[in-house]
């Protein structure tokens, strides 16, 4: 086992893994900007250093600094968290070249499922169902044009190295396309260093549903089941739950089984998500691979009993899922994730700033991951969650009324924060009926216009 862990990120992922190092009998090196000074991750590790000044790609994202100082802290393993490096091929190779372990898939696997449609072909091979499209890269206009009448009106044009909705644009005619490429590409360059797009037949208001895998060293992969992740605003999750309520047993048996197959296959190891669109007739369709842990992980441990983050370190460390997992994988109740944003619940501004007052909800069923407190300031620099409340309950019914319960009780003042907009979700006849797609804030008329 390791001796010592350096966390590259912040906020409240990195006390998560604080916490699972101090479970395990590690020791952990928080990294922080200038902005983090008094964050809770710098206070609580067992050592801490400033790696550069507020601004991520000075600090959080500058990986020589970032090596530096696992280096300087004599630390045997980095763990990513999500966001910032935790997808970076090229980090996790130069983690391997400095002697430390990264906590995550390999290089080469990351880089393999970075590119979609790469992944694409393997999870086809595999048996998993996947949209009709493009069979790689779109080389110009007129390939997209013809491909885009092959596949039938409307088409979804995608970033191959993208993902939180940069880089996609829908199509819904011949016309728009040349133009619309256009954008997808500039904006993929700028956001991800590369243009290179791929197409995807577009499906009209889906769910969005994910499988939760654990692959270790020794060619073993289990699958934790799934979470639905459909009520989302611009491609950002608002709220999440495990399980979904529209995922049959036989469903769940079949996609998992074919996932088993595919992950084998490319040598997956540590924690991912497969990520699928589900149609109004049932069916799923692969679209993505995300080589890392999520931000919504607490709810597939809520109901499986699995720590997924110990169990990512575990991993890495070489020990297999048998002695990990030892247990059958079992779904227990219904869990809910809210994610608490700094912003309007109205307008979607941000809102950093101090927190003035602070009061978190507790009680039977309810988990709070946070790295906010009182008098905390949450930075105008990051992305602006201030925390994950889950809620766990025997039912989805237990599971929704404690989770009204705690955002009832959960006091954040000084800044506008994502809990009216909560409440209003969970108290819509669509959300307690499980009627739910990408479209439902906007279907449900909760935001902007109602259709």
């Amino acid at each position: 086992m390791f001796q010592k862990i350096l966390i590259a990120n912040r906020g409240e992922i990195a006390l998560r893994v604080i916490c699972a190092c101090k479970d395990l009998g590690i020791s952990s090196v928080a990294v922080y900007s200038e902005a983090d000074r008094n964050s809770l991750h710098v206070r609580f590790a067992d050592e801490a250093i400033c790696i550069g000044p507020a601004k991520s790609a000075r600090s959080y994202l500058d990986i020589p600094s970032v090596i530096s100082a696992a280096e300087i802290s004599n630390a045997d393993a980095v763990h990513p968290g999500y966001g910032f490096l935790s997808e970076n091929a090229d980090f996790a190779e130069v983690c391997e070249t400095s002697g430390l372990t990264f906590i995550g898939p390999t290089p080469d696997v990351i880089r393999r499922m970075g590119m979609k449609q790469i992944a694409r072909s393997v999870m086809e091979e595999a048996g998993v169902p996947i949209l009709p499209g493009s069979k790689g890269i779109l080389k110009c206009v007129e390939e997209a044009l013809e491909l885009a009448e092959q596949v039938g009106y409307p088409v979804m044009l995608k970033a191959s190295a993208g993902g939180g909705g940069r880089g996609m644009r829908i199509v819904r005619t011949a016309e728009e396309l040349p133009n619309l490429l256009s954008q997808a590409q500039a904006e993929a360059a700028a956001a991800f260093s590369c243009g290179d797009m791929y197409m995807e037949k577009l499906v009209e208001n889906p769910r969005h549903i994910e499988f939760q895998v654990l692959g270790d060293t020794h060619g073993n992969v289990e699958i934790l089941g799934e979470r639905e992740c459909s009520i989302q605003r611009r491609h950002q999750k608002l709220v999440e739950e495990a399980p979904s309520t529209a995922v049959s047993a036989e469903l769940r048996a079949r996609i998992s089984e074919s996932l088993r197959v595919a992950l084998k296959k490319i040598g997956y190891s540590n924690a991912g998500t497969v990520e699928f669109l589900m149609d109004q007739s049932g069916k799923l369709y692969f679209i993505e691979v995300n080589a890392r842990i999520q931000v919504e992980h607490p709810v597939t441990e809520m109901v499986t009993g699995v720590d997924l983050v110990k169990s990512q370190i575990r991993i890495a460390a070489g020990e297999p899922l048998t002695s990990i997992l030892r247990e059958p994988i079992t779904i227990r109740g219904h869990a809910i994730e809210c994610r608490i944003n700094a912003e309007h619940p109205e307008t979607f501004t941000p809102s950093p700033g101090r927190i003035t007052g602070f009061n978190l909800p507790g009680g039977a069923g309810v988990r709070v991951d946070t790295a906010a407190y009182q008098d905390g300031v949450i930075p105008p620099y990051y992305d602006s969650l201030v925390a994950k409340l889950i809620a766990h309950g025997a039912d989805r019914e237990e599971a929704t009324a404690r989770m009204n319960r705690a955002l009832d009780m959960f006091v954040v003042e000084g800044i506008y924060t994502s809990i009216p907009l909560h409440l209003k979700i969970l108290a819509h006849p669509d959300f307690v009926a499980g009627k739910l797609d990408t479209s439902f804030l906007t279907r449900t008329g909760l935001i902007g216009e109602k259709k």
